[in-house]
C-alpha cells in the first residue's frame, strides 16, 4: 500500500476517489492540480521511487481506447487497449515500462465511466463483429485491485456489450474480486510467466510461479477462461531446460480445457526504452548480451531469436493445440 497518495483537486470529491481514500487511511495525502506535476518532471530518481512508489489519483481526459500495437492480439480482427493505470508495482527488469516514464509512481485514472463509454462506442463501430479490448498494457491489471476495484466496475460493463471481449493481463494473484463474480465467457484472464531463473533474477516483487498457478486453478474451477503469456522469452544459457521445466510445472496442474489462448514472444524493446533501462540498471545481466537494432527495436540477433522461438514453439505445441497458439509478431 502506497505511503503517499497524490490526488488532483478536481477529482477529490469523485465517489471513487473517496472510496480509495477510505481504503488507504494511513497514506499521506497531497493535493495537486494535475498528475503531470509529480509524474512528468525530469531528473527524477526512478530507482529510488521504485522502492516505495506513490499512488496518484487523476482524471484522464482523452485517449481512453487506443488501437493495439501490431502483433498484439489473440486471433481477433479488431484489437484495442485501454489503461486505467500507468506503471506497475512489480519490478521486471526486461519490461518496457521501466524505460517509458520518468517516474516510477503509479497513476490511477478514476473516471472509469469515460473509459467504458469509449469502449462501448468503439464496439458499436464494428457492429456484430467481435472486438477485443486489452487491459494490462501500461500496467498490471490486477496488482492494485484491492485499492482500485477495477474488476467490480468493468466486468458488469463488459457483460452488457455483446460483441466486446476483454483480456485481463496480469502477474498478480489478486483474484478475490474475480472469484466474487460469475465467469464471463467473453473475458480471458491471462497470466504472464517467465522461467524460474528469469523470475528469480529479474522479476522482483512478482508472486512465485506456483502462486500464480494456484490462482489460475481457482479461476479455472469457477469457469473462467484463462490465457498463458510467455512474452518476452529471455535468453540465458539454460533457457531450454528452464522453459521445459516451466511448461511441465504449469501443464501438470492447469486444465488445458480452461485455456483460451497461449502466446509467445521474444525479448524486444524500443531503442530509447532499452537505452533508458540500461542506464538505470547497467549491471543487469539480461541487458548486457549481444543485441541488434531491427526496425527501431533492440532484440537478439536474428539467428538467436529464430532458434529460441523455434525451440519454445515446438515445446509449447507438445502441450496445446495449434488453434489456441498465437505467436507475437513484430
Amino acid at each position: 500500500m502506497a505511503q503517499t497518495l497524490y490526488i488532483e483537486s478536481a477529482i477529490r470529491q469523485h465517489p471513487r476517489s473517496q472510496e480509495i481514500l477510505q481504503r488507504m487511511p494511513k497514506s499521506h495525502v497531497i493535493e495537486i492540480e494535475r498528475y503531470g506535476e509529480v509524474f512528468n518532471p525530469k531528473s527524477q530518481n526512478f530507482r529510488l521511487q521504485k522502492k516505495n512508489p506513490a499512488l496518484i489519483l487523476s482524471r484522464k481526459h482523452a485517449g481512453y481506447v487506443l488501437p493495439a500495437p501490431i502483433g498484439y492480439g489473440i486471433g481477433g480482427q479488431h484489437n484495442y487497449y485501454f489503461s486505467h493505470m500507468l506503471n506497475c508495482i512489480y519490478d521486471c527488469r526486461y519490461c518496457f515500462l521501466q524505460g517509458m516514464y520518468r517516474s516510477a509512481h503509479q497513476v490511477l485514472f478514476v473516471n472509469y465511466e469515460d473509459f467504458v463509454n469509449e469502449i462501448r462506442h468503439t464496439a458499436e463501430q464494428h457492429a456484430d463483429e467481435p472486438v477485443w479490448f486489452f487491459s494490462g498494457y501500461d500496467c498490471d491489471s490486477l496488482a492494485y485491485e484491492p485499492v482500485t476495484h477495477f474488476i467490480d466496475y468493468h466486468l458488469p460493463a463488459f457483460a452488457e456489450i455483446e460483441n466486446a471481449w476483454l483480456e485481463i493481463r496480469t502477474k498478480s494473484t489478486q483474484i478475490r474480486q474475480l472469484l466474487q463474480h460469475e465467469a464471463n465467457p467473453r473475458v480471458v484472464v491471462a497470466f504472464s510467466f517467465s522461467d524460474q531463473q528469469v523470475h528469480q533474477h529479474s522479476e522482483y516483487q512478482v508472486p512465485s510461479i506456483q502462486k500464480r498457478i494456484d490462482a489460475m486453478k481457482k479461476l479455472s474451477d469457477q469457469g473462467w477462461l484463462l490465457g498463458l503469456r510467455f512474452d518476452p522469452v529471455v535468453y540465458h544459457q539454460d533457457y531450454q531446460a528452464s522453459f521445459n521445466d516451466l511448461l511441465e510445472t504449469i501443464f501438470s496442474q492447469v486444465d488445458i480445457n480452461s485455456l483460451h489462448s497461449v502466446s509467445l514472444g521474444s525479448f524486444r524493446l524500443p531503442k530509447q526504452n532499452f537505452k533508458t533501462i540500461h542506464e538505470l540498471y547497467p549491471q543487469e545481466k539480461i541487458l548486457n548480451q549481444p543485441f541488434e537494432l531491427q526496425h527501431g527495436m533492440v532484440s537478439y540477433p536474428q539467428d538467436r531469436e529464430h532458434a529460441m522461438m523455434t525451440f519454445c514453439e515446438q515445446a509449447l505445441l507438445r502441450y496445446i493445440p495449434s488453434t489456441i497458439y498465437f505467436p507475437c509478431r513484430w
